[in-house]
């Protein structure tokens, strides 16, 4: 009887079967994602396809690790604390009200829920967007107290958006001013365009501007657009249907250079 074991695990994100020996020391992992069997001592293939044999699904890769990418070997150098990749969506609304969750009766609801509302919708329709090769980073901080609501990087290109909280409501664009329901009109597309200045800037590759109303009644875009597009929360999976723009391996240079905080710090 073999004496390896396996051990189920997560590493980086990837679904992972570890096979191990009895004191510990891991001889090869199963990389469920990327169908490949990774061996670290090729002395033990047989017994490690053995103990995997009741795991594998479908054809299976089997060999040495590969050698990791540059952009790989930058994400394992980051240090945790400034890393992005983990912030959820509307992440520094989340902070701050945990700080200061506001008086437990109000008049009015608190700006901050709706828009933490609107960020959370957003970042779930573009998370489901990460197995069709396009990555997602939520709430990045800039200086000055602002930050980019969401990052989406994929083959279509590199996309900064910004979430307005529209429940119910209809929504006039005349470029650069927003008017939500009865609301006094912002210069909101002012504000996106920025932000994707500020992102093409830090990431020196271009980064298209795109305001997403949410819950909307109605968008009523009165004008063409400059430099900017707007999106109901709904359609964000059109996203998805660009491509041309971004090779696999620019995605994910630019994934990493993206999710480092130190990358926004001079912006």
């Amino acid at each position: 009887m073999s004496e390896l074991r396996v051990v189920p695990g997560g590493r980086h994100g990837q679904d992972r079967l570890h096979v191990c020996l009895p004191d510990g020391r891991n001889v090869a992992w199963y990389d469920r994602e990327a169908g490949r069997v990774n061996l670290l001592s090729e002395d033990r293939r047989e017994d490690v396809l053995d103990v995997l044999g009741p795991f594998l699904t479908g054809p299976v890769a089997v060999g040495p690790p590969p050698v990791p990418t540059p952009a790989e070997l930058a994400r394992l150098a980051l240090p945790p604390d400034d890393d992005l990749a983990p912030n959820r969506p509307g992440e520094a609304l989340l902070i701050a009200l945990d700080r200061d969750p506001g008086p437990p009766r109000r008049l009015r609801p608190d700006p901050r829920r709706r828009a933490l509302t609107a960020e959370q919708a957003v970042g779930e329709a573009l998370d489901r967007l990460e197995g069709a090769g396009w990555h997602t980073l939520h709430s990045i901080p800039l200086p000055g107290g602002d930050r980019v609501h969401h990052l989406v990087i994929g083959p279509g290109g590199l996309f900064c958006l910004r979430a307005l909280y529209a429940r119910k409501q209809r929504v006039l664009v005349a470029d650069p001013m927003v008017t939500v329901g009865r609301h006094e009109p912002r210069p909101l597309l002012r504000q996106v365009r920025a932000d994707a200045a500020r992102a093409s800037h830090a990431l020196t590759a271009e980064a298209r501007a795109v305001l997403v109303p949410v819950g909307a009644s109605d968008v009523d875009v009165v004008a063409p657009l400059r430099e900017a597009r707007v999106l109901r929360d709904t359609d964000l999976s059109q996203l998805a249907r660009s491509g041309g723009v971004l090779k696999p391996a620019d995605v994910e240079a630019l994934h990493a250079v993206a999710r480092d905080r130190r990358t926004w710090l001079r912006v």
